[in-house]
């Protein structure tokens, strides 16, 4: 069975059944790669870090066997040609478990393994490449394509309706070419309303507009205000262009306008900080304002540093103290576990629902802790019990 490159909903829905896996003795392995033919093959780096997995494994060394034997059956014999990044999580044991997904974007190489999955990369993938719609258009034919995860999920054509040559030759050259402008009209009205449809379904917020520059400036003056609101470039595309060709030419115009959305979430950060707006810095703020569903961006630096926290499944609360704690401080439950802090911070926002920015090259970020949030309703007063109070405001103000 053809495996299929997999979209932002079916995304959201594997990363909401990884969040709330609940853990058991056994492992589970969480394994990005990324596939390309100028590189080499997924299943040689595979090899090498499970080599590195089995040797650290003691009792769960079956259980971490059958999961690296699922993942190497995969790479084998199910990665489609166009695949350009795959992730796979397995679990062996009593309740086994294995997604395997396909990207036609790349993903960094990661493998390990540990009581929950590493879903970090998941999450920078949805946040860096989501999804956007392009409108290309020329004389004879509009075409409407969705990006999906750099995967093309839909592309639907419309030709210009022809007139009849004799129709034409019967009719004077003015009123003729009336007919044709007027036709043309409704022609662009039409797809305009299919686009303005299209979006709205699909929660679109990323448009860009190609084809003849004439073309294209004429439809751009046809937006109306809120798909004006939405467009992030105008690019020169034939309308019979490749679906890999749109991708290739679209998604770096993409990209850099997630970029500027980050850099505009960071200076929304950093201005908030200074004026006491709603916002937080810091790693236990932050943690606080997700535990206590005050969040509503959380932004975090790429280079936030990884740390071993603790974190109690029953309540979500996390500590991020070297040590590891007794009980959890807020249900004093006994049952905690050790993992990575900037999994259990994306984690939780995920779990709360929170979008995510994920910030590459931010200094101003860093300076601040490297994570923090904007807020949908303020704090209440700093609790010193969940850690000590600091001050992350910048050294001086931009």
């Amino acid at each position: 069975m053809k495996a299929h490159p997999i979209d932002l909903e079916q995304l959201n829905r594997q990363l909401r059944s990884l969040i709330t896996l609940a853990p058991n003795d056994a492992p589970i392995v969480s394994c990005y790669l990324s596939c390309s033919a100028e590189r080499e093959p997924a299943t040689e780096l595979f090899e090498r870090r499970a080599a590195t997995l089995q040797v650290l494994a003691a009792k769960e060394a079956d259980a971490l066997d059958e999961a690296l034997d699922w993942i190497r059956s995969y790479l084998a014999t199910r990665l489609e040609p166009s695949t350009r990044g795959v992730a796979m999580f397995a679990r062996g044991g009593s309740e086994p478990i294995f997604v395997p997904m396909q990207f036609q974007v790349p993903v960094p190489d990661h493998v390990s393994a540990n009581a929950m999955p590493d879903v970090y990369h998941l999450v920078e993938l949805k946040d860096t490449y989501h999804r956007y719609v392009v409108l290309i258009v020329s004389e004879q034919s509009a075409r409407i394509i969705e990006v999906n995860l750099g995967a093309v999920t839909r592309d639907a054509w419309s030709k210009y309706p022809a007139l009849r040559e004799r129709v034409r030759d019967e009719w004077a050259h003015e009123h003729y070419q009336n007919h044709r402008r007027h036709r043309g009209q409704r022609f662009l009205e039409e797809k305009l309303r299919l686009l303005d449809k299209l979006t709205a379904a699909g929660g679109h917020t990323h448009l860009i507009l190609a084809g003849d520059p004439d073309l294209t400036a004429q439809v751009r003056a046809a937006l109306p205000p809120h798909l004006q609101d939405k467009l992030i470039d105008i690019l020169p595309l034939s309308a019979t262009a490749s679906t890999e060709d749109v991708v290739g030419a679209t998604l770096a115009s993409f990209i850099e306008e997630e970029h500027r959305e980050s850099s505009d979430a960071v200076t929304q950060l950093v201005a908030g900080l200074w004026r006491g707006g709603l916002v937080v810095a810091g790693t236990q703020r932050t943690i606080d304002a997700l535990g206590r569903g005050r969040a509503d961006v959380l932004i975090l630096a790429s280079e936030y540093p990884s740390k071993p926290a603790w974190s109690c499944p029953a309540c979500d609360w996390i500590d991020t103290l070297p040590g590891p704690p007794g009980v959890c401080s807020v249900c004093a439950s006994t049952v905690l576990q050790c993992a990575d802090r900037k999994e259990l911070i994306v984690q939780l926002a995920e779990r709360r629902g929170v979008e995510v920015e994920i910030v590459q090259g931010s200094e101003a970020l860093l300076r601040v802790g490297g994570v923090g949030c904007l807020l949908r309703y303020a704090l209440d007063e700093w609790d010193p019990t969940s850690g000590p109070e600091v001050d992350v405001r910048p050294q001086r103000e931009p």
